[in-house]
């Protein structure tokens, strides 16, 4: 039965040791208290990768610091910004509104603004 139980918690180290928490500019998603956010991708040029900008009204010295990243300090990826608002959720956030930004004269992307509840 020991045994077991040490087989157990030992797998459950391991396991846990590669779950990530979500931080922009180092400071974790569950630390962050506001009623408004903003979400929007930005495509990765060299790959077919979708990084989410996370604005909520943080102090901002590189653009790089609004990406979600995680402890080591890794951008994530998202399949969307979609999918980064349906995470949010679990946040405690609902989406409020969406917004297109004009990137050039062709393209527009989407924004999304999210409230929490």
């Amino acid at each position: 039965m020991k045994k077991l139980i040490f087989i157990a918690a030992l797998a459950a180290c391991f396991g846990l040791s590669d779950a990530k928490a979500q931080n922009v500019n180092g400071r974790k998603l569950t630390d962050i208290h506001v009623d408004y956010i903003q979400v929007r991708a930005e495509k990765s040029l060299l790959a077919n990768k979708q990084w989410i900008i996370f604005e909520y009204g943080q102090k901002k010295g590189d653009y790089s610091e609004l990406y979600i990243r995680d402890d080591d300090g890794n951008k994530l990826e998202f399949n969307s910004a979609i999918d980064c608002v349906n995470k949010m959720k679990n946040y405690g956030y609902e989406l409020l509104s969406v917004y297109t930004e004009q990137i050039d004269n062709d393209t527009n992307r989407p924004v999304y603004v999210l409230k929490r509840k």
